[in-house]
């Protein structure tokens, strides 16, 4: 059953062996750069911050993504973006360069709506979220409630605002919401005050850096609201919790061994990749600096060890001259 394979591979991965190299790849010579870089089958990539900044493509990370898709190896790229299905994605993907299809895609709309049909769950869904989460509970077949504007009137009382729950809701999903408010708090604390409601968080990312003045709260901001006013833990589908890699590993059959975590946040990115087995390296093109490394590495927190990626560089566009067998 899933949540039993779930656990054991919870408590497997989250206590795997670190490695707290943080070498800078650049220093390392060309051939042990390319010995590192054609070594592994499979290369899981963050999005936004790695490959692009919301429309924008990085230089030459298209190329290096393509390049090492001609040659064999299997690419998923791995976003907790829950506002797009899989199909939106791998277009955006495409539109901007990359060789890209929805089996490539591993976003946590996805990854919410397969968990659930991984369990056989057969009630309604309570959703905060967006059209991408709602998408892809109607292509697994799940029914759900929820998505879009609910709301508040304030001449009701608590008892108005909410008189009778559905009877058939069975779970919770929280993913980003737009139009999150306090009516949809009162709903989703209201469903899980029943022990049985399955919590269901798309991912824990507290915010967005979107200028040096604006901060975009992130879906993690909504979960941990829901967390407080309900008194319960969500499960997390996205990075850096381990579901992910569960359903590569029994769907695609990935090797950890010879699987390499791409990212630019060492809290999402490279903390997924060391929990689950797989090489690290982060690039200095989004969220973590090397100023980051430098701390992580002094301190003595072993949550801070956690952090320190394998390998890191500048940018992804920095492995295309090292990867062999060019076919572009």
């Amino acid at each position: 059953m899933i949540l039993r394979n779930f656990s054991k591979f919870l408590g497997r991965s989250w206590s795997c062996e670190q490695d707290m190299a943080g070498m800078n790849l650049k220093t390392l010579g060309r051939e042990k750069i390319e010995e590192i870089v054609n070594s592994f089958e499979t290369i899981l990539t963050d999005c936004d911050g790695v490959l692009w900044f919301q429309n924008n493509p990085i230089a030459n990370a298209a190329k290096t993504m393509n390049a090492f898709h001609n040659t064999g190896k299997k690419i998923f790229y791995v976003t907790n973006n829950s506002t797009k299905t899989r199909e939106e994605f791998a277009e955006k993907a495409e539109n901007l360069g990359f060789i890209a299809s929805p089996d490539s895609i591993v976003c946590t709309s996805y990854l919410a709506a397969k968990y659930l049909q991984d369990i056989n769950f057969n009630k309604k869904v309570y959703t905060i979220g967006s059209s991408g989460v709602a998408k892809e509970l109607d292509k697994v077949g799940i029914s759900y409630c929820g998505v879009g504007p609910d709301p508040i009137n304030e001449k009701l009382s608590y008892e108005e605002l909410f008189p009778t729950p559905d009877p058939d809701v069975g779970a919770v999903l929280v993913g980003f919401d737009l139009q999150f408010n306090y009516m949809k708090m009162l709903k989703a604390a209201s469903y899980l005050n029943n022990k049985d409601t399955l919590f269901i968080g798309t991912n824990t990312d507290e915010r967005f850096p979107a200028s040096e003045t604006l901060v975009v709260p992130g879906t993690g901001s909504i979960v941990r609201t829901i967390e407080t006013c309900s008194e319960r833990e969500a499960i997390i589908m996205g990075k850096p919790a381990p579901y992910a890699a569960v359903m590569l590993q029994n769907k695609y059959k990935i090797d950890p061994k010879r699987t390499l975590m791409i990212g630019d946040r060492a809290s999402t990115d490279i903390l997924f990749g060391k929990r689950s087995g797989f090489k690290t390296l982060l690039v200095l093109s989004g969220a973590s600096t090397t100023s980051d490394i430098d701390n992580w590495k002094k301190s003595k927190d072993p949550k801070d060890k956690e952090l320190i990626p394998d390998y890191y560089t500048d940018t992804i566009g920095d492995l295309l001259p090292y990867i062999k067998n060019l076919n572009n």
